[in-house]
């Protein structure tokens, strides 16, 4: 097939899920001419590299550190090319003092609300079973519902639920149905439900090698064009094709465009976007967060139960209001390259590096951030995250399926669904999918599983066409879907009546 006669296709952004989705164009680099279009210099999009002061000639990745075990489609596109992760342990510090509890020690905290840890595996067993009602419902009124005590909800329930979803300051406000599925759904959980401890393992995880490497290797060996510092001013659909403007002002026509970039950017350079793309898109809320990145020692044992040399994950409760949390990792736990480095580099002391993160600035009166030595401080790194509030599962979720391929245009990323850098992955893979190129993974089940799961949900087909189940259950799934789309609506009607946030 000549140049011409191939679907010219234009990918924005090249993180997790633009990666992706050029991955499996290229796979079929006969039909499609791709072009990718970076904002930043380099791919990768947030899962960045970056060096850091200080002796060892340190680099740290940034952003996003690593998955578990399911997170399949992410293990094959890396051993694609010669690529794996570092096996690490889980393990976590939550509170400080009294309420301190880890998922290595049986704490005073945990026998206190032993009662309460126990009632909580039958609560996620009905909020699972009545899914469809508590998608809506946020965690911290069910909590309130079934009778769960304010220290349980804000040092055990909240602090978790956080370290699963980056959610930070917007915990209390995730919905239900999304917590019971990351203990009871064999593809998202991390953790078995402990009923004596809540959790009780330090399950296998694995580290992402030098992140800037990884995307740079990937998308230099694909047969995609590749554009960095080339970011999109404004896309406008006319004719049945796609022309795209970028900020210094030169234009090309696409037959497709893949947006892989956030919801704002594409509401930002969409023209004329539909009634639909404004509700679902207009629904994906970004807080700005900060990360600082330091080895500040006497701050962390300040406000954390430290064990420098076991420790992941810190969670701290804010005392003023229990609701905010902030928090934290110890790097140098995580990224085994940073105990090779260090010790290579000779230096005896052992360096600990470690990552604070400071959750939506609209609090940011209560945060520790100036209590951290400015002299141990190595980056700091803004970022636009968004929330898995319960109102994202009810007003921007239930209608991305009608956005996908509407004026030739595809939605991928993480936002589409849950924040993970495998829904990324599986994001990237749907939309090229959806455009004609097949699934790159289909004899690995999990990840194929997850794929169709994702497919169904989000673009609203099967991946093989014909009788089978999977088009049955689309078939089914249709109309039941659209009466949770109407629902949405409607509550967020009645919400806006109300004078209520929606």
């Amino acid at each position: 097939m000549s140049k011409k006669d191939k679907k010219q296709v234009l990918i924005i952004g090249s993180g997790a899920s633009g990666t992706a989705a050029a991955y499996a164009l290229s796979k079929v680099d006969d039909k499609f001419d791709v072009h990718v279009w970076e904002a930043a210099s380099q791919a990768g999009g947030v899962a960045t590299s970056e060096k850091i002061d200080g002796p060892g000639d340190l680099s740290i990745n940034d952003g996003v550190q690593g998955g578990c075990p399911t997170y399949r489609n992410t293990i094959n596109l890396m051993s694609e090319f010669g690529l794996s992760g570092s096996p690490v342990h889980m393990m976590i510090s939550f509170g400080k003092g009294p309420t301190a509890w880890t998922n290595y020690t049986r704490t005073e905290l945990v026998k206190s609300l032993q009662p309460e840890i126990k009632k909580f595996g039958r609560t996620l067993r009905i909020i699972n079973k009545l899914e469809f009602f508590f998608l809506f419902i946020p965690i911290s009124k069910v909590l309130r519902w079934f009778g769960y005590s304010e220290e349980f909800c804000n040092h055990m329930v909240f602090p978790l639920t956080a370290l699963f979803f980056g959610t930070g300051n917007q915990t209390p406000d995730v919905s239900a149905a999304i917590v019971a599925r990351v203990f009871l759904d064999d593809d998202l959980r991390l953790f078995d439900y402990d009923s004596e401890c809540l959790l009780s393992q330090s399950p296998e995880m694995f580290a992402f090698p030098n992140l800037r490497d990884m995307y740079a290797t990937i998308i230099s060996k694909i047969n995609v064009r590749f554009f960095p510092n080339r970011a999109v001013a404004s896309v406008v659909r006319q004719g049945g094709k796609v022309h795209v403007k970028d900020e210094k002002g030169d234009s090309a026509t696409f037959d497709d465009i893949i947006f892989t970039c956030n919801a704002e950017t594409v509401l930002k350079v969409l023209h004329e976007p539909s009634w639909i793309e404004r509700r679902a898109l207009g629904s994906v809320r970004f807080y700005n967060d900060v990360t600082i990145t330091h080895e500040d020692d006497d701050y962390m044992e300040r406000h954390y139960e430290l064990h420098k040399d076991i420790d992941q994950y810190f969670i701290r409760t804010d005392p003023t209001d229990p609701s905010k949390l902030e928090m934290s990792f110890n790097l140098s736990n995580y990224q085994p390259n940073l105990k090779t480095q260090k010790y290579e580099a000779g230096d005896a002391s052992g360096r600990n590096i470690y990552q604070t993160i400071f959750l939506d600035d609209a609090t940011k009166e209560i945060w520790t951030k100036d209590e951290i030595d400015p002299s141990k401080i190595r980056l700091v790194r803004w970022w636009r995250q968004f929330s898995h509030t319960w109102r994202h599962f009810a007003f921007a979720v239930p209608f991305m399926r009608y956005l996908q391929g509407k004026g030739h245009a595809w939605y991928a990323g993480s936002y589409t669904l849950i924040n993970t850098h495998e829904v990324a992955i599986v994001s990237g893979f749907a939309a090229a999918c959806r455009l004609g190129a097949p699934y790159p993974f289909p004899e690995d089940k999990l990840a194929s599983d997850q794929f169709d799961q994702y497919l169904l949900l989000i673009h609203g087909k099967a991946r093989r066409t014909g009788c089978n189940c999977a088009t049955l259950k689309s078939i089914f799934l249709a109309p039941l879907w659209a009466m949770l789309a109407g629902l949405a609506l409607f509550l967020r009607l009645i919400m806006c009546c109300m004078g209520k946030d929606v």
